[in-house]
């Protein structure tokens, strides 16, 4: 890995810093920011049968061009890939907000998804070319922070801006910030005048796409629109697994892959992209039952459901800024996933307590618990990889962490769904209908002995959750053990164009 002296100019660092923070948390935002605004845009559009591929569209193209991106960025400089990034993510919101039919509104966030995926990816890899490794962890715990405090309060606005102004607002928001974000990083992060000459894996990028397209597309309906043992649900995995297969021949014969393999050889690499897998699944296939407790078992709104989630942002805001800090002190890293596996571990066994008469300091210290060992766990796991892979792969490494958290978080999601459902409708037997579509409105027109039977329910459908999202904890833990330390140094190679 060549190196060079950090860069003296401060300024223009803060201010690309600055301006990838707000890209990431437009991208960040609008995985979350049109779950509350999707009742009133189906009364608009109609289309209720299509209602889940608002979200779907977008997690899904954003999941699939996210190592397709970290490659261009690798090969053709990042500074050109973040602004293809942009205008697509800018050009999707324009016509998101335009969107007369539900059908243009799902293409539009699939074109939003392609640009906002990739925003993801570069955000985390401009880091890397302008920041020093032992420094690269206080900025990506922020950014951490950052994605986290999205799914709290990506709800929370959308719902202010359906109740304020229109549903269209949700997505035309991000043009003028997005533009001033782009001008900021224009003017900062300046071209570096190298042309070299590359070939694309345009084979092995189309079999990556479809594995994790039809992986993404299985356990997003899985169960759900449709079921577990349907044909289209097995011919998805089928060509999932063929398509992963086909990825790997071509990959080995590459002249420049999209995912080299030699990069599993290198340990920090292969033990990293097993923890963001697995913690992935712990924190996403956990987290998103909380609302279902906190709104159904508790009874509150889901306002003050998405207040009560804030106590995560926090621990992840203090585990980061904490593993930045010593990571900057000591250039060492090993120890901090251990810690935060630990804490994990920990959280998640709090939260397998929870019934509906837990407190809410109790709560709040539990989720605190998880978030920092989410915190002390995510920013580092970047940091080691990119200061261990060679520096022409730092992208291409970097989208392949996120890749395996975002896929970790798909796959348990879909699993905690498929075993939360049928032990809540278990627990509620014949007493209370249940179609898989109970929420805080219905819950008002029942009688208080059917309300404490459907909070028994929950309680107990969402327990099994949380002890196999310590378990996943664990694992994390053993393998953490396996990593090898690279000491992290105070110089950077030159920024990519």
């Amino acid at each position: 890995m060549t190196a060079a002296p950090t860069p003296t100019h401060t300024g223009s660092t803060r201010l690309i810093i600055a301006s990838i923070g707000v890209l990431l948390l437009l991208a960040a935002l609008d995985q979350t920011i049109v779950s509350t605004a999707l009742p009133t845009i189906v009364a608009d559009l109609g289309g209720l049968e299509h209602l889940s591929w608002v979200v779907t569209a977008y997690m899904l193209a954003s999941t699939v061009v996210a190592p397709l991106y970290g490659k261009i960025g690798d090969l053709y400089g990042r500074r050109n890939t973040v602004f293809v990034s942009v205008g697509l993510f800018l050009l999707g919101s324009a016509l998101c907000g335009l969107a007369n039919s539900m059908t243009f509104l799902i293409l539009a966030r699939a074109l939003q998804g392609l640009g906002g995926g990739g925003l993801f990816v570069l955000a985390l890899s401009v880091i890397g070319d302008v920041i020093p490794p032992r420094d690269r962890a206080k900025v990506q715990g922020i950014f951490a922070a950052v994605f986290s405090m999205s799914s709290v309060i990506g709800p929370l606005i959308g719902g202010w801006f359906v109740e304020a102004f229109t549903w269209h607002w949700i997505f035309y928001i991000n043009i003028p910030f997005g533009v001033a974000a782009v001008a900021g990083f224009a003017m900062a992060f300046k071209p570096t005048g190298r042309r070299v000459k590359h070939s694309i894996d345009w084979w092995g990028a189309a079999t990556l796409s479809i594995a994790l397209a039809s992986l993404t597309l299985a356990t997003s309906l899985g169960g759900n629109t449709i079921a577990w043992n349907s044909p289209t649900f097995i011919g998805l995995i089928a060509l999932s697994f063929t398509s992963t297969i086909a990825f790997v021949y071509i990959e080995s014969r590459a002249a420049e892959p999209i995912l080299p393999l030699k990069l599993f050889k290198l340990n920090v690499f292969s033990t990293t992209s097993a923890i963001s897998f697995i913690i992935g699944a712990a924190m996403f296939g956990s987290v998103t039952f909380l609302p279902i407790y906190l709104q159904i078992a508790k009874g509150v709104s889901p306002t003050v459901s998405g207040l009560m989630l804030i106590p995560m942002t926090f621990g992840i805001l203090l585990g980061s800024t904490t593993s930045g800090r010593w990571m900057g002190k000591t250039g060492k890293y090993r120890i901090l996933p251990i810690i935060g596996a630990v804490f994990i571990v920990l959280g998640m066994i709090a939260l397998s307590t929870i019934d509906q008469y837990t407190s809410t300091l109790r709560f709040s210290l539990s989720l605190a618990t998880f978030g920092l060992g989410m915190g002390t766990t995510f920013p580092v796991l970047t940091t080691a990889v990119q200061n261990a892979v060679p520096r022409e792969t730092l992208g291409t490494a970097t989208a392949a962490g996120l890749m395996f958290r975002q896929v970790g978080g798909s796959l348990a999601v879909a699993a905690f769904g498929a075993l939360f459902a049928p032990r809540m409708a278990a627990g509620l037997g014949t007493a209370v209908e249940f179609n898989g579509e109970i929420g805080p409105q219905m819950l008002h027109g029942l009688p208080e002995e059917a309300r404490g039977l459907v909070a028994d329910s929950v309680v107990n459908a969402i327990h099994p959750i949380f002890w196999i999202a310590a378990s996943l904890g664990v694992i994390a833990f053993a393998l953490s053990l396996l990593m090898k330390e690279i000491p992290l140094h105070n110089r950077q190679a030159p920024a990519s164009e």
